[in-house]
């Protein structure tokens, strides 16, 4: 089921009222009262124990599951001394700068932003001289956060997006109509979704949309599960093309950030790397990269194509 970050917020929030009257809930049936799998039960639950009464880490909520129950073990503990909840300084000025700046987000929908504004008059009011600091101090999304909003409002009303996004595998731009899934973060942000120009499932890093566009046509996905980021976001099969790469002492960080198959050491202080991937011609730009530090040994084809790139590549600089 495709989920936004406002839907995900929302499900926490009543997740929390949900197990403090069910003790030892199973999580097959919390997950069908919620209309999740229980995959994207655990998934929440992971991040419940990030939340609590305090910025400051105190109080926090003591949940986990053994894969078939689910156990509170603060449920009294959290917020039950019958006292109002008292923000200190700093927690007061973290809490109106967020506010303030999401509340400029362009794509955010226009009654969530004024919820939003009338949720941060209440604290200001509330704060006091502690709201004071936090008028002289501002955040600046950068131009990620306005293709967020737009995906995420995409996926919050179920409709089409228009992109021009930049593929650093064909160094160029192409213009693409998708069907968005979710946004997950894997170290940056990212959207999965369903690619019109491909007609196949494609993940999308946000930073790389150069222009994007919300339409009135509404998204119509195919039945897919999500994928599973478990082993990370680049998991190739045993049936992609095979390419080997040999790189000196200076391109040991290969092994780190690919996954390969081998890393054999080599007499210079190098590796021989074996790896598999979906699209081979994205290792053009990794020999480019490594430049004196590296070489593709096979497929010949596509070692004969990283040594064109280079070449023309410095005959740009000739010119």
């Amino acid at each position: 089921m495709a989920t936004n970050a406002i839907d995900q917020t929302r499900r926490l929030l009543s997740l929390v009222t949900y197990l403090r009257e069910r003790p030892g809930a199973r999580v097959d049936e919390v997950a069908r009262a919620f209309g999740i799998t229980p995959d994207e039960l655990i998934s929440d639950l992971h991040v419940l124990p990030m939340c609590g009464t305090s910025f400051r880490g105190g109080d926090l909520l003591d949940i986990d599951t053994d894969g078939e129950h689910i156990w509170w073990h603060n449920a009294d503990a959290v917020g039950s001394t019958g006292e109002p909840l008292r923000l200190a300084a700093d927690e007061a000025t973290a809490l109106l700068v967020a506010a303030r700046a999401v509340a400029t987000l362009p794509g955010l929908r226009e009654s969530d932003r004024e919820a939003l504004l009338r949720a941060t008059a209440k604290l200001e009011a509330a704060a006091g001289e502690s709201a004071g600091a936090s008028s002289r101090l501002s955040v600046t999304f950068e131009s990620e956060g306005g293709v967020f909003a737009d995906v995420d409002r995409a996926i919050a009303e179920r409709r089409r997006l228009w992109l021009r996004y930049y593929s650093p595998a064909r160094d160029e731009l192409t213009e693409r109509t998708v069907d968005p899934i979710r946004l997950f973060v894997l170290g940056h942000t990212y959207m999965e979704a369903w690619c019109r120009l491909s007609e196949a499932r494609r993940t999308f890093r946000l930073d790389r949309v150069a222009e994007i566009r919300l339409l009135d046509e509404p998204a119509d996905p195919p039945p897919i599960r999500p994928r599973d980021l478990s082993e990370g976001l680049v998991q190739p099969a045993a049936e992609d093309p095979e390419v080997v790469v040999e790189v000196g002492p200076g391109g040991r960080w290969v092994a780190e950030y690919y996954p390969h198959d081998s890393a054999e050491e080599l007499s210079d202080g190098g590796l021989r790397i074996t790896l598999r991937t979906p699209d081979p011609a994205s290792l053009r730009r990794l020999a480019l990269r490594l430049g004196r530090d590296g070489r593709i040994i096979a497929p010949q084809e596509l070692a004969d194509s990283a040594r064109e790139a280079a070449r023309a590549a410095l005959a740009a600089y000739g010119d």
